[in-house]
C-alpha cells in the first residue's frame, strides 16, 4: 500500500468549505437582517479584505504549481514551500480564504456572518491541517520541523 492510499480522502476538500461559507454568511444575512452595519469605512475595509484575501491564496497557489508539488490537501507533496506567503503563514492559502469570508461579512453588513470565518478556520485547521502537519512531518522530517518552528500556523 503506497502512502498515499493510506492517507485519509476528504469527499469536501477546503474550496467547498469556502464556498460553503461565502454561502452562510449570505443566508446569515438574510436570516438576520436586524443584527447588521453598515458604512463606508466597513465595506472599504470588507473590499480591502477580501482583496487581500483572493491574492494572498492565488499567490500561494501559484508557488506550489511552480514547485510542481500537491495543491489538493493530502496529495502527493513533493517539496516543501517556504517562499512567498509562506515565510509568513505555513497555511496562506487557507489563511486568504478566512480574509475573503471576513471581508465578505463586512461587505454585507451581516454580524452574524462575521462568525463564519473563524468557523471555518477551525475546521479546516481539525480536519485538514493537523493532518496535513504530520504528513509534511513525516516526508521532510527535519526540514518541515525546522520551518515549523519559524512560520506560525495561520499568521
Amino acid at each position: 500500500m503506497s502512502d498515499s492510499a493510506s492517507r485519509p480522502k476528504r469527499i469536501i476538500i477546503p474550496p467547498v468549505w469556502f464556498a460553503l461559507g461565502l454561502v452562510a454568511v449570505f443566508l446569515l444575512d438574510r436570516g438576520f437582517p436586524q443584527a447588521g452595519f453598515s458604512g463606508t469605512m466597513t465595506v472599504g475595509l470588507g473590499v480591502m479584505l477580501a482583496l487581500l484575501g483572493l491574492a494572498l491564496t492565488i499567490s500561494a497557489a501559484g508557488l506550489f504549481r511552480k514547485a510542481e508539488t500537491g495543491i489538493v490537501p493530502f496529495s502527493d507533496a513533493s517539496s516543501l514551500v517556504t517562499s512567498g506567503a509562506f515565510r509568513f503563514s505555513r497555511n496562506p492559502m487557507y489563511l486568504g480564504m478566512a480574509l475573503v469570508l471576513l471581508g465578505t461579512a463586512l461587505i454585507t453588513g451581516t454580524a452574524a456572518g462575521l462568525l463564519v470565518a473563524p468557523a471555518f478556520m477551525l475546521i479546516i485547521q481539525l480536519r485538514f491541517i493537523l493532518g496535513e502537519e504530520q504528513m509534511m512531518s513525516e516526508i521532510f522530517g527535519g526540514e518541515y520541523e525546522d520551518y515549523r518552528r519559524r512560520v506560525r500556523r495561520w499568521l
